[in-house]
């Protein structure tokens, strides 16, 4: 018997519902989009020796998909002429490393790196759900899977990949390694031949980065700077990071997002606490997460796809399930990574505090500081997309269960009968 007598095909032009659910589903992809651009949760801390002058919204920093981002904004103010606002993700990093806390860099780096990728699967995922009949759908999900797949694969492992990954991302990365410039300040107290010996040996290494094809970046905010001056400040770092080892040990820098994220992640971990016993193990650790990662990933398109073949089956609605429940998975990931920091705390710390549970969601209290943290505008949109697309599933469900239904009366009313004696 023919798969479609026992699991009736539905008829679009009859049933309106149908419309209704695509629209639904659309919605729900638009909201997808929307958080991976916008700020998910928000955390800042307040305390007496950070007045409401100049912080008036404390110590604020805004977590992305992709990266963490400064929450301050400029100050109002008429005595106060301020071009840029302050680093809030640098000050909290300082407040954080006096307890033997790692920097906020260091958390959710494979999570960060994979990002844009795994937005893109759940995208050709709700395209497949609203896609009309098999055909289309197989034809959305192989071409959208694959292109998926071959950025994943240029972006991480290419030369040059990090240019097709997302911007905020890049930022992310070079404002956490533009933290602790704090020796500036010292410069004026330099002596002369001191002062001038430093200027000596930076044009030095500005004449062996023009050498490598390397150009000077503007003095400008990185979040003014394009992807490309953006990298160009990576490599600066990497190769002054590098140039520090032994010529045998040395890699050249080739702008990969392996490479980038492996050995930015080492570096924010050793940026405050440099513990190799320690550092070293966690590092090796990201390394297999994010290798194994990329091999879910692609086996996930090819499961997801041959399990979207038949529509009567349990696993088709994985198509909708998966990107509905996001926000209870960020949720857990996001209590995840905060667990860590709390019980990853360095024995370097000025000071020495019990591992803690910092606050998810609420107001709490560490030390002398009162810590805010609460869901932003793009957990407002993850929430969107979670009711749109579970009401989705629940019509596109029901439009399959009353089709069904009168086929299975009519197979009832043509049984057999039985005569009574």
């Amino acid at each position: 018997m023919s798969d479609t007598a026992n699991h009736p095909v539905i008829d679009e032009n009859k049933d309106k519902r149908v419309w209704i659910y695509r629209i639904l589903t659309l919605a729900g992809l638009v909201c997808v989009i929307g958080y991976f651009f916008a700020p998910l949760w928000w955390v800042s801390l307040e305390a007496v020796n950070y007045p409401k002058q100049t912080f008036p919204d404390g110590v604020k920093i805004h977590f992305h998909i992709d990266s963490v981002r400064n929450g301050c904004a400029l100050r109002q103010s008429t005595e106060v002429d301020e071009k840029e606002a302050l680093d809030c993700v640098h000050e909290m990093d300082t407040i954080n490393h006096f307890v033997g806390m790692f920097p906020i860099a260091s958390g959710g780096p494979v999570e960060k790196a994979f990002s844009p990728f795994m937005i893109g699967l759940l995208v050709v995922m709700l395209l497949g759900f609203a896609a009309p009949g098999r055909k289309s759908r197989m034809v959305v999900l192989v071409l959208g899977f694959g292109t998926v797949a071959v950025w994943m694969g240029h972006v991480m492992y290419a030369k040059d990949g990090l240019m097709l990954h997302s911007k905020g991302y890049i930022t992310g990365m070079v404002v956490s390694l533009g933290q602790g410039d704090e020796e500036t300040d010292e410069e004026e107290e330099l002596h002369p031949l001191v002062k001038r010996l430093r200027e000596e040996m930076a044009e030095v290494y500005a004449k062996q980065q023009e050498a490598q094809g390397i150009t000077a970046v503007p003095d400008a905010p990185a979040t003014e700077l394009d992807r490309a001056s953006l990298i160009t400040k990576l490599a600066t770092v990497y190769n002054n990071d590098q140039s520090k080892l032994p010529a045998s040990e040395r890699v050249e820098w080739n702008a990969s997002g392996m490479q980038a994220m492996l050995w930015h992640y080492e570096k924010s971990l050793g940026r405050w606490f440099m513990d190799p016993a320690r550092n070293d193990p966690l590092v090796a650790t990201m390394t297999w997460v994010a290798q194994a990662l990329f091999v879910i990933i692609i086996l996930a398109m090819v499961v997801l796809t041959a399990l979207s073949w038949r529509e009567d089956k349990p696993w088709f609605w994985l198509l909708v399930i998966i990107p509905a429940i996001v926000p209870f998975a960020f949720i857990v990931e996001y209590a995840g990574w905060l667990w860590w920091y709390g019980h990853s705390l360095s024995t370097m710390g000025a000071f020495t505090l019990k591992p803690f549970m910092p606050t998810v969601f609420g107001d709490g209290k560490v030390a002398q500081f009162t810590t805010h943290s609460y869901p932003h505008i793009g957990f407002g949109l993850m929430m969107a997309s979670f009711v749109l697309l579970a009401l989705a599933g629940l019509i596109r469900r029901k439009i399959r269960k009353d089709a069904a239904a009168p086929k299975v009366e009519a197979s009832v009313s043509a049984g057999p009968t039985i005569k009574q004696a």
